[in-house]
């Protein structure tokens, strides 16, 4: 049984102090029933996920008490991701026709601050500095462009870029472009990741609805098909986030397998996507991204940047919305903004970011503590 897309919905990413974070997953959700031409009645269950905006079913408050199943997840980072493969699998075994995934978001000022205990690890492991992602994710970066042999350049182009996108995406936090000197200028965090190459944690929401694909023309015209959806978690050996340590033998990174698993399902190859956002928790993350995820061989990355390859006009357009780097990252919401903009490109509704040449296969990718990641194809 295929799954379609029928509405998207998105509360602007950023910051929005006159709503709560509830709201903004509620506002979301408004959205995409009105993209479907749908009432909150219609659902019959909806996933949804939040860091810090509290309990996503409590959005029923807000929308309408139904009595209709709402399911919390709550997978880090992925959550965006996990919520959508929990929808997926609820409408391929028959259970149900239609419903909601929503995720929604609201952070302090600041760099997220877990502790050690809620993963499992002991304090020495946050007294390190190791629990602060952005040294995490550095030391990562500093490893992977040594391994493959790719200077600095490529990290700066990389948020070049994802200015330059997010300037020209309506709904995105950060708007103003940078160029290559301001950002190569920028003060160092953890070397070698300077200032403009991390996110930070926002605010914002985004909701799709999805249903049995045999009912989704009596929806909308243009419904989209959720080919495969898949959520990996690490092997022994894979070096991820809140590792305390890397073992002698490497394995391969939950992603690989996500993105194997995600293709296979699909029955397609990586040659085949138009269109793709892969997890940039920071300029360094994308990159390496873009070969565990099958886009290029390891080391590749340099050249393909220096190209304009992953530009909107590329042949490998990636985050087209400015991804994470521009947007932010709400926790919870942002898996879903990942696939709020695929469907949107594959709808040709993107406007000045638009994809050229009438894209037909988008791919998203969500990377979250500690070592899982989600992966979903999506075709016209």
């Amino acid at each position: 049984m295929d799954v379609a897309i029928i509405g998207l919905g998105l509360h602007p990413f950023g910051r929005s102090p006159e709503f709560t974070g509830q709201q903004q997953g509620a506002n979301a959700i408004r959205a995409a029933l009105a993209d479907a031409g749908l009432t909150w009645k219609d659902m019959q269950f909806a996933y949804g996920g939040s860091q810090d905006a509290g309990n996503a079913d409590a959005l029923v408050n807000e929308l309408g008490l139904t009595g209709l199943q709402f399911t919390n997840i709550w997978n880090g980072c992925a959550t965006g991701g996990s919520s959508l493969h929990a929808a997926y699998t609820a409408i391929k075994s028959g259970e149900y026709d239609i419903g909601c995934v929503v995720g929604f978001d609201k952070h302090s000022r600041g760099a997220f601050n877990p502790k050690p205990a809620d993963w499992g690890l002991d304090d020495w492991y946050g007294e390190t500095g190791m629990m602060l992602t952005t040294q995490f994710f550095a030391l990562k970066t500093q490893r992977y462009l040594h391994d493959h042999g790719i200077s600095e350049d490529a990290i700066v182009r990389v948020a070049e870029k994802a200015f330059f996108n997010g300037s020209i995406t309506p709904t995105a936090w950060r708007r103003q472009a940078l160029s290559y000197d301001e950002i190569a200028n920028s003060t160092m965090v953890s070397d070698p990741l300077r200032k403009y190459m991390f996110c930070s944690p926002a605010e914002g929401g985004a909701a799709l609805i999805l249903c049995n694909a045999k009912l989704a023309k009596r929806f909308t015209s243009k419904p989209l098909y959720l080919k495969a959806a898949a959520v990996r978690t690490r092997h022994y050996g894979s070096f991820e986030v809140f590792s305390p340590s890397q073992a002698m033998t490497v394995a391969d990174a939950p992603t690989v397998t996500a993105s194997k698993a995600a293709f296979e399902l699909a029955g397609i190859g990586p040659e085949d996507i138009d269109v793709m956002q892969l997890q940039d928790t920071d300029s360094g993350t994308e990159i390496i991204h873009m070969a565990e995820n099958g886009f290029c061989e390891h080391g590749e990355q340099e050249k393909l940047l220096r190209e304009g390859a992953t530009r909107i006009d590329g042949r490998l357009p990636v985050n087209t919305d400015g991804g994470c780097l521009a947007n932010g990252e709400p926790v919870g919401a942002s898996g879903l903004r990942q696939v709020y903009e695929v469907c949107v490109q594959l709808r040709n509704e993107a406007g000045e970011r638009q994809v050229p040449n009438n894209p037909q296969v988008g791919y998203t990718h969500v990377y979250g503590a500690p070592g899982l990641s989600g992966v979903n194809i999506i075709s016209r």
